[in-house]
């Protein structure tokens, strides 16, 4: 099997699936990336077993054929070549690799094509199409808040509910929870399922920045990506996810208004100074002015920073695991949020203000237990 093609177009389409490639021990082959030529048409494959990705490109060559070559050393001898057509030479009995490059020529092993895993293939599936966009927002707004508690696999993933007049992605770690509501985008029926952390970030680099249309199909065990001339496949998490809706408090009458941007670095600078263990911030709302304060005992750090806010609602005091605020802040691009409270011992949400009407985003953080200092 003979085929050229160019350094810079088989480097580009390799590093686009090399994030679905596998470090196992166990199957040694998954180190590999799967070539298959077939009428000058060639597709790259990468798999762990729980996520594969496929990629295709064309190229030139007489015969059809499939070899596995190890991806590590193909990868960084691309990486390394300027832009210029290379020969890649495969001897279809001993699986020799030769790639030629100007006045070069590397050898390497290559393994046989036919045990490579095969790559599972829509069955009775489903479909939405979103644009790229509109996903990729929706992985955004979600990933940070996923749980990385294997004893707890439901919460390990980003849960989809699709329904006939929205599409609704919630993650959370039981600290921290995130709703993201897309009005613009729906599905034929009602269904849901658990989307693995690690697929949805492969789908996040592999995203395009231009518009195209993402085509999401899905069955009782995968969810399948087409975009471009990337697939991708993935495993759904067989797990029961959460009843998330019951945490959500629906009555907050202490609401406190505030810029997002002045918020974030409030509570940034004054994090540096909070314990590192528990990264508690103390929120005092008087009035139309937020006290930001948090204290490390231990060294005798303290940090106050005072802020002009909007509030409606009686006087109190709030504990926040400043990190996760930060993080929440960091993920909205709105320039106003609004901090919704009921009690100190109960949830907040933090919601945009303004922004797409499309777009509906509730974060929730749970508060810290205050201790005593003044």
């Amino acid at each position: 099997m003979r085929f050229i093609v160019s350094t810079s177009t088989l480097l580009k389409q390799l590093q686009s699936v090399s994030g679905a490639l596998s470090n196992s021990t166990v199957l040694p082959i998954l180190e590999n990336f799967l070539f298959e030529i077939k009428d000058g048409n060639l597709t790259i494959s990468a798999t762990d077993l729980q996520t594969s990705m496929t990629t295709s490109l064309t190229v030139e060559a007489k015969e059809n054929g499939r070899i596995a070559i190890p991806s590590r050393i193909l990868l960084e001898t691309l990486k390394s070549l300027p832009e210029q057509p290379v020969t890649f030479s495969v001897d279809d009995s001993t699986f020799a690799i030769e790639i030629s490059a100007g006045d070069g020529k590397y050898k390497l092993s290559g393994e046989n094509g036919e045990d490579f895993p095969k790559i599972p293939v829509v069955e009775n599936a489903s479909s939405v199409n979103l644009p790229a966009s509109v996903l990729a927002e929706a992985i955004n707004k979600t990933i940070f808040a996923v749980s990385n508690d294997e004893l707890r696999p439901a919460m390990t993933g980003v849960f989809c509910q699709l329904t006939t007049d929205s599409l609704t992605f919630v993650a959370t770690d039981a600290h921290k929870l995130v709703r993201y509501r897309r009005k613009d985008a729906k599905a034929a029926a009602t269904t849901s399922f658990i989307l693995p952390k690690k697929a949805l970030t492969l789908l996040k680099s592999a995203l395009p920045t231009d518009d195209v249309n993402v085509s999401v199909e899905y069955n009782s065990t995968s969810a399948f990506f087409k975009f471009g001339n990337i697939n991708m496949v993935c495993r759904l998490i067989d797990e029961r996810y959460p009843d998330y809706e019951a945490v959500i408090p629906l009555n907050n009458p202490n609401k406190l208004s505030i810029d997002r941007q002045a918020f974030l670095g409030s509570l940034s600078r004054v994090a540096i100074y909070a314990n590192k263990t528990t990264h508690q911030v103390r929120l005092k709302i008087n009035g139309s002015e937020l006290n930001i304060s948090s204290e490390d005992i231990d060294f005798a750090n303290e940090a106050h920073e005072r802020l002009s806010c909007q509030y409606e609602g009686d006087d109190m005091e709030i504990g926040f695991n400043a990190r996760f605020l930060i993080e929440m802040l960091k993920n909205l691009a709105c320039e106003e949020v609004s901090l919704e409270m009921s009690t100190p011992n109960r949830a907040g949400l933090l919601l945009p203000q303004g922004g797409d009407e499309n777009e509906d985003v509730l974060m929730l953080v749970m508060p810290v237990m205050l201790n005593s200092y003044a």
